[in-house]
């Protein structure tokens, strides 16, 4: 989510310390949870953050004020 544009290609996160094939097994996982959405572009796909969850962990890691 904090790459240009909110996307990332599988070529630039592929560098993590495991092999290709192991990430991208787990961006598929997290696609069929419905937490990435990807879009196929010549050989390469790019991935970004489905908004709807950026939303609900804004909410969550929000601290609400103190009662008074």
């Amino acid at each position: 989510a904090s790459h240009e544009g909110g996307e990332a290609c599988v070529c630039d996160i592929s560098d993590v310390g495991v092999s290709q094939p192991t990430v991208s097994h787990h961006l598929k996982k997290l696609k069929d949870a419905g937490l990435l959405t990807s879009e196929r572009r010549g050989t390469w796909v790019y991935y970004r953050v489905e908004p709807s969850v950026l939303t609900a962990m804004g909410k969550l890691l929000t601290i609400a004020p103190a009662a008074a």
